[in-house]
């Protein structure tokens, strides 16, 4: 059963018809999957789970182990549905679901997760220490992360649930809590944890370790890397703006300007700095592209925007922002495989699980509660108030492309008017060699709004990434590293390597240098082979396209080739995909696979392929190809399939390379391509 919201207003909100009563039919409808779960008013939110191989508590987990992992469990189902309780609670609270008192529910649930001895007990940081056997000091535990949440909640129901506790009972909390937040945590965007737990119970009164803040408070303004977005560890995803661009403002409310004005500020100003393009972050329909780490948190990335909102200057466009958010929210509760018993499945969309990672359990899906957090703005705010509107979407030509690149970040993203999608492509990017699931997360060449990245169909093909086999050897390589270069000329560039190694140096490895331009539908790419050894062959696969029905269709024009898909999605909703290949390619084919692609149980790719034959010898070095959407069937013409006329080298040998190589287009576009330089400027 999908979500069918009652109240509807299409003239406060022509694009969703989403209002603020929409949202709270939204979270009484998650809830109601929840509490059907609940047997009794004293049983911890722990939830049926379908996927078991991957998530915690883990199979092989025992004694201590189980023991630190249930209890984890039981907390991240407590504040994670919180986030959804806890406005809900301020709005209504009297509120009933599935014959439980919400309020009651929680709070009693609340004591309890606190309360040493009791069943739903989630330890303090000693006790899980002690757990441990190891008194580790610089263990970090799940719990620090909930703790967080849990003054969020604390403080959007204050009326209805924190301030109803005695005094014992307030202080036994804050003493829970205290154990997080001076100890140790893990050194990235969770110091921000450890930073709301001192600011909420500073606030209440109680003493707080004010080096300790500012520590943590400094490490997190450094963590900024320009454009509104912080690097979160090693990569950029959207913990910048789910955890950042949310806490960041929740502090400064609570503690920051008041007692740290300089760094209250500077975040206001990176919040403001995030707004001016993140807007386009997302498709016309407001669409979240599956990107990064922990997917299944789908729509939090909406919650930035009620960050902004919070700080004292905002400058959110509130229609845009709650358009966006409203649109996100019906991408996945209005499928009909979102829920697994109630509950949100382990996937983006229905139960995907290469996408899932150890670090969650069924309840850890209930972080996308944390888009329910704009709830707390009053009725009379404007993001309630002020009508929709789709920000640049409603200004662009009809098949104009709009293009965002932000250097800091390595984010370039581009809004297509002709299809209504929005495509990122990233840099700056290291993972381990052979963690094919980070390179999936961050490494693809695209990521579309309207394509969700596709895990390997076989070893020699990937969705939207290189696969270079070795034939003198058969060992396959991918690339686990992209270097950012930027946009020059209309060109965006980057350097991907294969199996890159910090033992080897990087003339030992294999590469491709990276250029590519959107064009109405797509990307059109013109890349360069940096090789060291051969004979190799070489991969490029398309989206992944879901197989409900799929006509495929083959076309040639001179020396290109292309390959038609005309389908529909899950949900009915009709797709189409080419690839065309030009210079550099063999040929170009198609391959079926299950259980790979996010939408659909079955799903087709198509790749262009190619080899190289010589150790040494000047074979073609440009790969030319590209790919383009819509969603309709209604045919491309013969320029959008074919939009080349003419390819200019400066080589006699018209293999690029060496010199610029000029794409010549239909239309009269020229884009020129030159690679050397790009040595002197890689970014990690």
């Amino acid at each position: 059963m999908v979500f069918e919201p009652k109240t509807l207003d299409y003239n406060l909100s022509p694009y969703t018809g989403l209002t603020r009563e929409s949202w709270v039919e939204a979270g009484k409808y998650l809830l109601t999957g929840v509490f059907t779960h609940i047997k009794s008013i004293e049983d911890p939110v722990v939830m049926p789970r379908k996927e078991t191989e991957v998530t915690y508590p883990h199979k092989n987990a025992v004694g201590n182990q189980r023991k630190l992992e249930e209890m984890a469990q039981i907390f991240e189902g407590l504040t994670r549905t919180l986030f959804i309780a806890a406005p809900l609670i301020h709005i209504e609270p009297t509120m009933e679901i599935c014959g439980y008192s919400i309020r009651d529910y929680y709070h009693k649930q609340i004591l309890y997760s606190c309360t040493k001895g009791h069943p739903n007990y989630v330890g303090c940081y000693d006790d899980l220490q002690e757990l441990t056997d190891t008194y580790d000091p610089f263990r970090a535990f799940q719990q620090t992360v909930e703790t967080c949440a849990l003054v969020i909640c604390l403080e959007n129901c204050k009326e209805e649930i924190w301030d109803t506790y005695t005094k014992d009972e307030k202080d036994m909390i804050a003493n829970f809590l205290l154990s997080f937040a001076h100890t140790n945590t893990v050194p990235q965007n969770w110091r921000l944890f450890n930073m709301l737990n001192m600011a909420f119970l500073h606030k209440e009164g109680y003493d707080i370790d004010k080096d300790v803040m500012l520590e943590h408070a400094q490490a997190i303004l450094n963590f900024y890397a320009g454009d509104g977005w912080y690097r979160d560890g090693q990569s950029f995803d959207y913990y910048s703006c789910w955890a950042f661009n949310v806490y960041a403002p929740i502090w400064n409310e609570w503690y920051g300007y008041e007692h740290e004005p300089y760094i209250a500020a500077m975040f206001e100003q990176n919040s403001n700095k995030l707004m001016e393009s993140y807007g386009d972050f997302f498709d016309r329909d407001g669409f979240t592209n599956m990107w990064g780490r922990s997917n299944v948190y789908r729509n939090a990335a909406t919650s930035s925007f009620d960050g902004n909102l919070m700080l004292k200057n905002p400058t959110a466009n509130a229609g845009l922002s709650r358009r966006i958010a409203s649109g996100s929210l019906l991408q996945f509760m209005t499928r009909e495989d979102f829920l697994y018993n109630g509950i949100p499945t382990m996937g983006f969309y229905g139960q995907f699980t290469p996408l899932v990672q150890g670090y969650s359990c069924a309840e850890s899906v209930f972080w996308l509660g944390k888009a329910f957090l704009c709830l707390h703005l009053p009725a009379d705010n404007p993001f309630w108030t002020e009508k929709e509107n789709n920000g640049s979407w409603e200004t662009l030509d009809e098949k104009e492309v709009k293009e965002t690149v932000l250097d800091g970040p390595a984010l370039c993203f581009t809004n297509h008017n002709a299809n209504g999608e929005t495509i990122l492509r990233t840099g700056k990017i290291l993972k381990n060699l052979g963690d094919e699931h980070g390179m999936w997360n961050y490494s693809k060449l695209c990521y579309n709004t309207k394509y969700p990245w596709e895990s390997a169909p076989c070893k020699e093909i990937e969705s939207m990434q290189y696969v270079l086999k070795d034939t003198t050897t058969d060992n396959i390589e991918k690339c686990n590293v992209t270097l950012w270069n930027g946009k020059h000329d209309d060109v965006l560039y980057r350097r991907q390597f294969f199996n890159y190694d910090l033992t080897r140096e990087t003339t030992w490895m294999q590469a491709l240098n990276l250029a590519d331009f959107p064009v109405e539908y797509g990307i059109l790419r013109a890349d360069k082979l940096r090789l060291y050894r051969s004979p190799i062959t070489l991969t490029l696969g398309a989206y992944g396209f879901p197989d409900n029905g799929t006509e495929i269709i083959r076309r040639e024009n001179k020396n290109a080739k292309a390959i038609i898909l005309k389908g529909h999605d899950y949900t009915g909703r009709e797709k189409q995909l080419a690839m065309t290949i030009y210079d550099g390619w063999d040929d170009i084919d198609f391959i079926h696979s299950t259980n790979t692609n996010p939408d659909s149980e079955k799903s087709i790719i198509v790749y262009g392929k190619t080899a190289r034959h010589k150790q040494y010898g000047y074979e073609q070095f440009i790969l030319i190809s590209q790919v383009i959407t819509k969603e309709s069937r209604e045919d491309f013409t013969e320029d959008e399939l074919f939009p080349i006329s003419e390819v200019v080298y400066t080589d006699k040998e018209k293999h690029g390379g060496y010199g610029p190589v000029t794409i010549v287009l239909k239309n009269g576009i020229h884009k020129t391509i030159v690679f050397e330089g790009m040595e002197g400027n890689l970014q990690l």
